[in-house]
Order: C-alpha cells, then structure tokens, then sequence
C-alpha cells in the first residue's frame, strides 16, 4: 500500500526525544525519510539509536544531525548533514517538510526574569525557526506542496504566571506563522500547533506553584480527563492530584500527521488547538 509521505524529507528539530521524536515516528510511518536535529552531545547516542530503529522499521532513511538551531553555525551544519545524505548529482535537495520543535522554557516571574533567560529563550525559539527556514528557502518545492510546522503553545495565550519570556516567544512565532503563510504561499504552507500540557520531561519540570497556577485549565479541559481502563493505573492516578492527564507525545504528533499530507493544502497561516480542548477558537 502506498504511503502518503513516500520518499519525501522531513527536517524535525528537537527530533530525538518528546514531541519532535513522536513526530518523526509519525512522519517516518508514513513513508517520509527524516533528518533527526538534536542540540547536546549528550543525546548522541540516543538519536543515533532512535534514527536506526526509524529507518528499520520503516524502510525509510532516517539521519541524527547534531547541530544547535539557535546558531548559524548548528543550522549550516544541519543542512550540510542534509546534503550529504539525501542529495548527489543526479538528485538535487528537496526539503519537503519542516517541523520546528526544538525549544526552551524558563519560567519565572517578572521581578525575576533575567536577560540570560530572555536571550537563550528567544534564541532557540525564535531566532531558530527563522535561521532553519532561511537555510531551507532554496530547497523548498515550487509547487505549494512543502509544509512547515511551528510548534508554539497555549502559553501564547492564556498568560500563565512565571511565562513573561516562554509565552513571548510562542507569540511571536505565531506571529511569524502569518507571515511566512503569505511569504512562502507558492512553496509550502506555514501553520502551528499549539499543545498545552505535554508528558515528558519538560512538563515533569514545572514547579508544584506552577502547576496549581495552571490547575484550572486543566480541570476545564474536557480530553484531559484521565479514563480508568484507558489509561495507564499511574497516569489515572497522578491525575487525580493534577485534575487530568498531560497529552501523550503521540497525539500531538497526530495532529502535526494532519497537516503535513496532502489533504491540508488548503491550510495556511493557522495556529491547530493541539491541546484537548484546553483553548477552543
């Protein structure tokens, strides 16, 4: 049976752990190769694995590139990387999906928020997305059917406490969303998604003050509602102190499926509710 994504490529940011690994399953599934950007040496071993296990199970190739996207220097690697496994001399590059996952978050109030935290928070979450799409602009298909994917998030509209600087940056890449909608019309569609409360590691970092703060939402979120028989005993059961469960990696990876196929060529300029409900539009 053919696959929807068959022998295109897929750049995922933050691609070797949390969201950006889901999505790469989720891609990869359906018969698109990856290129897997991680940041720290550290997750070497780990993306190298995880980009194994993707190109064996599903018969596609799947790349690890280490390089931070924050830095001209990390994105002209990660191109490079690009070139070197998916182009030659009769196959020029083509970049056919971009999915804008890596990112930061440094919570604090504003009293003390710090210019550190503004700076490190905006480079990887903003000036990243641009410097990766700069790079990609002459690979991009001149058909309309590239897709890119920024991945922003409630907090760019609902105010969390302790949020200054993260919720800024995920405004601002909606923002840029608009924009390169219009900018890039007869190349790709540009869209977000933005999640809300997300299991993994990020999410498990947030303080117990934090979490109350957010309480609320969650309580109101109708698909955060933890289901017995369902759900994992452990996760029922942590939801009952939080008053639901977080999104698993692979439903927001779900909804990114969505809009990268075919299907979603009508789709430009939009931020997708990726959260269960927790912002309605």
């Amino acid at each position: 049976m053919a696959r929807p994504l068959e022998g295109k490529l897929a750049i995922v940011t933050g691609g070797s752990r949390g969201i950006g690994a889901a999505v790469a399953e989720n891609l990869a599934s359906k018969g698109s190769n990856v290129l897997l950007n991680y940041t720290s040496s550290s997750s070497t071993e780990l993306a190298t694995s995880f980009a194994k296990q993707l190109s064996t199970t599903h018969q596609i190739l799947a790349v690890p590139a280490q390089g931070d996207v924050g830095t001209p220097a990390g994105v002209a690697a990660l191109l490079a990387t690009a070139k070197t496994n998916f182009s030659s001399a009769s196959k020029p590059l083509q970049i056919d999906i971009i999915i804008n996952n890596a990112g930061i978050a440094r919570n604090a109030p504003l009293e003390h928020v710090t210019q550190d935290d503004f700076d490190a928070t905006y480079r990887v979450n903003v000036l990243g997305p641009i410097l990766v799409v700069q790079a990609a602009l002459p690979y991009l298909p001149h058909d309309r059917s590239g897709r890119i994917i920024n991945l922003s998030s409630v907090s760019s509209s609902t105010g969390f406490v302790g949020q200054s600087v993260y919720g800024g940056t995920k405004a601002a890449l909606e923002a840029m969303t608009r924009t390169w909608a219009r900018e890039l019309s007869e190349r790709a569609t540009v869209n977000a998604v933005n999640p809300g409360p997300v299991e993994g590691p990020m999410y498990a970092s947030n303080t117990p003050e934090f979490l109350e703060g957010i309480r609320g939402w969650v309580m109101h979120t109708p698909l955060m509602r933890a289901r017995e028989g369902v759900d994992a005993e452990e996760v029922v059961r942590d939801a009952k102190e939080s008053a639901g469960r977080p999104a698993y990696t692979k439903e927001i990876a779900g909804v990114i499926g969505m809009l990268v196929g075919e299907e979603a060529g009508w789709c430009t300029g939009q931020v997708v509710s990726a959260n269960g409900g927790m912002l309605m539009h």
